[in-house]
């Protein structure tokens, strides 16, 4: 199986959570980016202030692979406004894919309907500009019954809102690899969370993110239906080689 056309290879660490400088961040997102050009990786997950200068890193050298940024990282309570705000400057900056971390915490408390309302704006926003867009659940903060809940409205969402045509660009995404779970409970991809979310998608994507260390869970979840994976493992897991990075 050629695992490398599914992968994200992704770093989203900001230089206060690693303690590097910006420019050590940037020289780590352009080796990752060279790492993707060389292996064919499908896209490099990097944070949107370092979007313009890989873009027009990976252009320079001719090359195919997406751009992805994620948007109202890590939490998901930025407004509607500050959303579109972030998406619009990662566009602009050339950014080919949108993952957006859902408010999570607004639609525990049942404000389903301002959830809705962001899903609905900001994945046109992404669309309107030929733009792949993900959304983020963050499964680690969800029950079963809440992954399937989220998953079956962004995927109704999606489907009495945008055209048929919109929907293979639209993913629903497992975790953002930053949430904080409590005694050694995994805060990404799980086959059962995964498996939750592919039996209620419908017609959408799914993403697999974080969590996925070995080559043999990177092929199980590409059996199970997954489309994509984001992972900080992608050289590992095209070498055939386990990983003990946290994400």
């Amino acid at each position: 199986m050629n695992i490398a056309q599914y992968l994200d290879s992704t770093y989203l660490k900001t230089p206060a959570q690693s303690g590097l400088s910006n420019e050590e961040t940037l020289q780590l997102d352009k080796e990752l980016a060279q790492e993707a050009i060389d292996n064919s990786i499908f896209a490099v997950m990097i944070r949107p202030d370092y979007v313009a200068d890989i873009k027009k890193y990976i252009q320079e050298r001719n090359s195919n692979v997406a751009v992805g940024t994620v948007i109202g990282f890590h939490e998901g309570t930025y407004s509607i406004d500050e959303k579109l705000a972030e998406a619009s400057k990662a566009i602009e900056d050339g950014a080919d894919e949108l993952d957006f971390v859902i408010n999570y915490s607004a639609y525990l408390k049942g404000d389903v309907e301002s959830v809705k309302e962001e899903f609905i704006k900001c994945t046109q926003l992404g669309l309107q500009h030929q733009k792949v867009v993900k959304w983020i659940i963050e499964i680690a903060a969800l029950t079963d019954e809440q992954i399937a809940g989220m998953t079956r409205n962004i995927s109704t969402w999606a489907e009495d809102n945008l055209t048929e045509n919109d929907l293979p660009n639209i993913f629903v995404k497992s975790s953002t690899g930053f949430y904080q779970t409590e005694g050694g409970k995994p805060n990404g991809a799980t086959f059962k969370g995964i498996k939750i979310m592919l039996e209620n998608a419908g017609k959408l994507l799914v993403k697999a993110a974080g969590g996925v260390r070995t080559p043999e869970d990177a092929e199980k979840m590409i059996n199970l239906g997954v489309k994509r994976i984001g992972t900080s493992s992608a050289m590992a897991l095209i070498k055939n080689e386990s990983s003990s990075e946290g994400y």
